[in-house]
């Protein structure tokens, strides 16, 4: 049997009213998991992270597989076969990778035991608020295969 669809930012079909304040990450299932993501398409921002310090930045320069317009991964089922270092972040995974999510992130202030943002897709009720409030890489991310990567340095847009 297919798999079913990964569900729209925001997208609240099947899932409990506010499951989010109620159940621990580690408890989620797969559609509220994949619910909590807002959409903002920062996690598929190449990062810089510094060996010294191990501060990460974030870049301009985006994974080849995220869609510029949407903010979304346009091979999102099968993109280890395009990137298989891509990392598939899970309940069993967030404590090893939270450190180098944005720290607007659904995934990140949860874990860090915070409230969900006001406009975040699961407080607003439409996928475009993360968008509208300008949280998204939408429209502005460069793609990396036209960026050498000794040039990512000049593409940093924030410290995480």
């Amino acid at each position: 049997m297919p798999k079913d669809p990964i569900p729209r930012p925001g997208s609240t079909k099947g899932l409990a009213p506010k499951f989010w304040e109620r159940k621990p990450l580690q408890k989620m299932n797969d559609q509220e998991w994949e619910a909590l993501c807002d959409g903002c398409g920062k996690c598929c921002l190449n990062k810089l992270e510094d060996p010294d310090t191990g501060e990460v930045a974030l870049t301009r320069i985006a994974c080849r597989l995220l869609d510029n317009e949407t903010c979304r991964c346009a091979q999102y089922d099968t993109r280890h076969q395009f990137v298989p270092e891509c990392i598939r972040m899970t309940p069993a995974t967030i404590e090893q990778h939270a450190y180098w999510l944005p720290t607007t992130c659904a995934y990140r202030l949860l874990w860090e035991g915070k409230k969900l943002l006001d406009w975040h897709p699961l407080i607003s009720g439409t996928p475009d608020s993360v968008h509208n409030v300008g949280v998204s890489v939408k429209g502005w991310t460069l793609p990396e295969f036209e960026i050498p990567e000794e040039e990512w340095e000049d593409h940093i847009i924030e410290d995480i």
